[in-house]
């Protein structure tokens, strides 16, 4: 069998599988189980060793236990519904195999008498005798029945005999496949091959034994094979050439020199990288990633600034409306007056939108804000130069290359997310991104002070709002549901909307993931244009929008939120010149883990810190962002645990990269890996 083969047969359909019909295939499919190679990655979860054969004599009842027995007497009631029965021995005693809905055929076939046979399943005890009900383990063979077998999480439908048959038949038929890792990657692994890697995967012994070099080696298969595809990726954007934009510094410090604030040393560094992108003949597909309030808006606008001065149009992409308008109403405020600026809004009337596309057409405009409705095929550039997309850490690696695609060539790509992330996920979630990164904050934002506070003191809650309405200040109060649970003991927003409206009238509003676009559009302004002063939400105010007059917010049931969530919800506060507030409320009963967390977030505002921590406390597959980036979550690798292979992993892709080397013998790896769609010229 070839090697194009080989892998061909690992992503064939479970149908080629012996055994397996339409039936059991769509049990699978449910599981989201499609491939033979998808089998592979369903691992124990532990085993039943049946290797070990007991006497009669010798069996404890509710364990499983095999033994060899010859049956005696068939027992086949004439009474329907009553079950059939055998009697066996061996020479220490009497044991009873009862079958319930079993043919009579069926049972004479697999427990002939006078033949010896080998058998597995629960012991029982019933009326002075042991018994075997509906035994699935039952050969003449015993080496058959005579070993461990693993137990795995099943779909309904579906028996671990079945699957386990299933999968020593996968097993067994592994193909050869030629190794695609260097001698000096495999020394990392004790030169385990990717065959004998799978095989020790599942075999009984080696459940969760995470350390060990088949593990690390099919986790680091797993990491690279992301970060090749990252670096395949960044290769064909860097071979576009495009025309190179002339940056006038001297027209952008002028800009600058009218802030009312001084740049950071990250936010200049910033800028420098992407200027020199923009500079450059190679097209620019950079991340902007800062913390909360860092400052990454103006760095983007300063970067739109001088593209329009090189004679390019410019999109900046926001995720809803109204961060949309409060970009487009910053640039109106910095730009010069002859710098042409629009906003595509859902609620322009159509003849204003029609007039807009027909003016960035003819090039009449030069900077356009709105939301994911830019880019609809409609709207036309006649000169687009640079597209700045916020917020969007849901845009996946495939989306992001569709987009840098659409761009067309002379068109760089800035994306900017305020969701600091560890060094390990960067790495796997924007490897096909430069990055730029902005930790300082603005000498103008003041530290949030973040305080705990037992459910029960909300009287005391209560009156620190109702001081800070008297000074003229607006609160967020966050709740976890929409509305009661009867299972989860959490606040709701509904509720608590409830109660605050009876203490604060035609003071509080209610947001929640119910809300239509619209109503939340209007809600959002209104309290931005401080018509009320108590927004009720949950965790949907999250991203993105500066409400200046909000100083204080309220967070019920803190300890069931992750740590980047609580910082990424703390960081709605603190945008103005006033001194800000974040409450946390909590149970009295909280866990170690729920203590450490909250004890973090008081004691620091470094959101990259505060990731850190949180990837550390409960797992990469829950970092803000990570679940909804578009990547599927490794089945093996782990970001805490494997930070090593993830370093190992970065070092040989740079020296690939350096040396220019043929990737080809890494296709299978790609291939295999689901991750070649991304590539159009890897087969």
């Amino acid at each position: 069998m070839d090697i194009k083969r080989n892998y061909k047969y690992l992503l064939s359909d479970l149908s080629s599988i012996k055994g397996v019909g339409v039936k059991t295939t769509n049990l699978l499919k449910k599981k989201k189980i499609n491939t033979i190679f998808d089998l592979l990655w369903k691992l124990p979860k532990s085993y039943i060793d049946r290797s070990l054969s007991y006497k009669i004599k010798d069996l404890k009842v509710d364990e499983t236990q095999t033994i060899t027995i010859v049956p005696q007497k068939y027992l086949f009631p004439r009474i329907r519904n009553l079950p059939n029965r055998v009697l066996c021995n061996d020479e220490t005693g009497e044991i009873e195999c009862v079958f319930f809905n079993s043919y009579e055929g069926y049972i004479k076939k697999i427990l002939p008498i006078g033949k010896e046979v080998t058998i597995s399943g629960k012991i029982k005890f019933f009326r002075n005798k042991y018994q075997l009900t509906n035994p699935k383990y039952i050969s003449e063979d015993s080496s058959l029945i005579k070993q461990k077998h693993n137990s795995y999480s099943l779909t309904e439908g579906i028996s671990e005999k079945v699957y386990n048959k299933i999968m020593l038949q996968v097993i067994n038929n592994l193909p050869q496949i030629n190794e695609w890792h260097s001698k000096k990657i495999l020394k990392n692994f004790n030169n385990i091959s990717w065959n004998e890697s799978i095989k020790k995967l599942h075999q009984p012994e080696n459940i969760g034994k995470f350390k060990e070099n088949f593990y690390q080696r099919l986790a680091f298969d797993e990491i690279f094979s992301t970060f090749l595809v990252n670096s395949e990726v960044r290769k064909k954007i860097r071979k576009i050439k495009k025309t190179k934009k002339k940056i006038e510094t001297k027209e952008q410090n002028k800009i600058i020199s009218k802030l009312d604030f001084s740049l950071t040393n990250d936010q200049k560094k910033s800028l420098s990288e992407i200027n020199k992108d923009l500079g450059s003949e190679n097209k620019m597909f950079r991340l902007l990633q800062g913390d909360v309030g860092s400052g990454k808006t103006i760095v983007s606008l300063l970067s739109a600034f001088n593209t329009i001065n090189s004679g390019f149009q410019v999109a900046v992409m926001a995720p809803t409306e109204i961060l949309a308008r409060q970009h487009f109403l910053l640039a109106k405020k910095i730009f010069p007056k002859n710098i042409s600026i629009e906003l595509l809004s859902g609620k322009s009337i159509y003849r204003d939108k029609k007039d807009i596309l027909n003016r960035l057409l003819k090039k009449q405009i030069d900077i356009i804000f709105g939301t994911h409705a830019l880019f609809q095929k409609k709207v036309e550039f006649k000169k687009l130069g640079l597209i700045v997309i916020d917020e969007q850490h849901k845009f996946g690696v495939n989306q992001r290359k569709k987009l840098s695609d659409k761009a067309g060539k002379d068109c760089d790509v800035l994306l900017m997310t305020a969701t600091p992330i560890p060094r390990t996920l960067t790495m796997t979630i924007y490897g096909d991104m430069d990055l730029s990164i902005i930790r300082e904050k603005p000498n103008i934002r003041k530290p949030v002070k973040t305080y705990s506070k037992l459910e029960n003191k909300i009287d005391d809650i209560v009156k620190f709002v109702n001081k800070e309405i008297k000074l003229g200040n607006q609160i967020f109060w966050v709740c976890p549901l929409i509305e009661e649970s009867k299972k989860i003991d959490h606040s709701s927003a509904v509720k608590k909307f409830e109660f605050l409206k009876k203490l604060f009238p035609k003071q509080v509003y209610l947001l929640h993931g119910k809300t239509t676009i619209e109503e939340k559009e209007t809600i959002l302004n209104k309290f931005l244009k401080n018509d009320f002063k108590i927004l009720v939400s949950t965790t949907i105010i999250e991203v993105g929008i500066d409400f200046p007059n909000a100083n204080v917010i309220i967070i019920e049931n803190a300890n069931k939120f992750g740590l980047s969530q609580l910082h990424q919800l703390r960081g709605r506060v603190g945008r103005g010149n006033k001194e800000s507030s974040c409450i946390l409320m909590f149970k009295s009963n909280l866990s170690e883990n729920a203590k450490k967390r909250i004890n973090i977030l008081k004691n620091s505002d470094d959101g990259f810190k505060i990731s850190e921590e949180d990837m550390k406390l409960r797992g990469f597959g829950d970092i803000l962002g990570f679940k909804q980036s578009g990547i599927k979550n490794f089945k093996l690798a782990d970001p805490i645990h494997n930070h090593n292979l993830f370093i190992l992993a970065e070092q040989e892709i740079k020296r690939i990269e350096s040396e220019n080397e043929d990737i080809s013998r890494f296709k299978p790896l790609i291939k295999l890996y689901d991750r070649a769609d991304i590539i159009n010229d890897i087969a």
